[in-house]
């Protein structure tokens, strides 16, 4: 670590009301990257509870399983209100790690060690310290590590770029269980060597409902779904125009519905006898991939309309090659 030299004489300075970071940085127009927040927490070992601090810059928050993972506070909690006036006389909000007792341990991240001149509580009600550094001002921490959650703009694990923070969504899990319920159960096998085992079990999980969820979060537009193909509910919709009306155009919408179903493709077929905008408005809602539309202008000549969820326009096709032309597209 590579640490300015100190340029600021420790001042401590009036924050009656200022128990933040942030709003102690306000107070005297300084970054909160120059303030350290401390935390008080409980090291539980042994049946005895260890308190000890760990320090973060101000505009940083604890990351509770990196912490866990530090050889010796494996077990720990975050101390009481009372628990911390009892070691440092002094209420949350104020506290800090210059002039405590040599008995408390201190852990820092890492972006703490290479603060110099930083602010912090000075473990005295409505008080904070200005231009506090390492060595002149206080011990050093007895550990230096990654404590901290990763924030926008932090650098990947591999230095190879920079990390954004995205929005995720659980889609299976995996937990595993360990022997405890195979022993219950008395759930054995036979080794190489012939001798009795207990079964090291797992459970594995997936959300049908939460892909769904996922996949649409993922592909939508301002009209409605756009389904991948394989998770379509229909992979082609017949929007016949004038079903209720025209003798023509429902046999034609029922001749290609059954050569569609006869090959194994999803398909529907609106009987309702609705309008075409409003069909069309709800297929693609739904997101079916491909829509055919059937009307008697078209029929006169053979023809129907093809288009697919994302295209910008529609095509005339040969009323006996449409399910040719589905079935290339769904590479059948």
């Amino acid at each position: 670590m590579i640490r300015p030299d100190a340029q600021e004489s420790m001042v401590k300075f009036d924050t009656p009301k200022q128990t933040t970071c942030e709003d102690v940085a306000n107070l005297i127009s300084a970054p909160i990257q120059k303030t350290v927040k401390t935390i008080a927490l409980i090291n539980q070992t042994n049946e005895v509870n260890e308190f000890f601090l760990v320090l973060l810059r101000g505009d940083h928050e604890l990351n509770e399983v990196k912490l866990s993972k530090v050889k010796g506070f494996e077990h720990f909690r975050f101390a009481t209100d009372e628990e911390v006036k009892a070691n440092l006389n002094c209420p949350p909000g104020f506290i800090g790690p210059v002039g405590v007792k040599s008995s408390i341990k201190i852990l820092a991240d890492k972006s703490v060690g290479i603060l110099s001149d930083f602010i912090c509580g000075a473990n005295e009600p409505k008080f904070h310290l200005k231009g506090v550094n390492f060595v002149r001002d206080l011990s050093e921490p007895i550990l230096f590590a990654d404590l901290r959650k990763v924030v926008e703009g932090d650098m990947s694990p591999d230095k190879q770029g920079i990390l954004r923070i995205c929005r995720g969504i659980e889609v299976g899990h995996i937990f595993q269980l360990g022997n405890k319920y195979s022993k219950a159960m008395k759930a054995e096998y036979l080794d190489e060597n012939g001798q009795s085992q207990i079964l090291e079990m797992g459970c594995y999980g997936i959300g049908v409902s939460r892909i769904v969820a996922a996949a649409i979060e993922q592909s939508h537009d301002d009209k409605g779904i756009i389904f991948p193909i394989n998770i379509a509910p229909f992979e082609v919709a017949i929007a016949p125009i004038g079903f209720d009306k025209s003798a023509e155009v429902k046999a034609s919408a029922h001749k290609i519905y059954d050569a569609f179903k006869e090959i194994g493709i999803d398909v529907l077929l609106d009987d309702r006898g609705e309008r075409p905008g409003i069909m069309f408005a709800e297929m693609e809602l739904i997101g079916i991939p491909y829509r055919i539309v059937i009307g008697d202008r078209n029929l006169k000549e053979g023809k129907v309309e093809l288009q697919g969820r994302l295209d910008q326009e529609s095509k005339l096709i040969d009323e006996n090659q449409v399910v040719t032309e589905i079935k290339s597209l769904l590479n059948l």
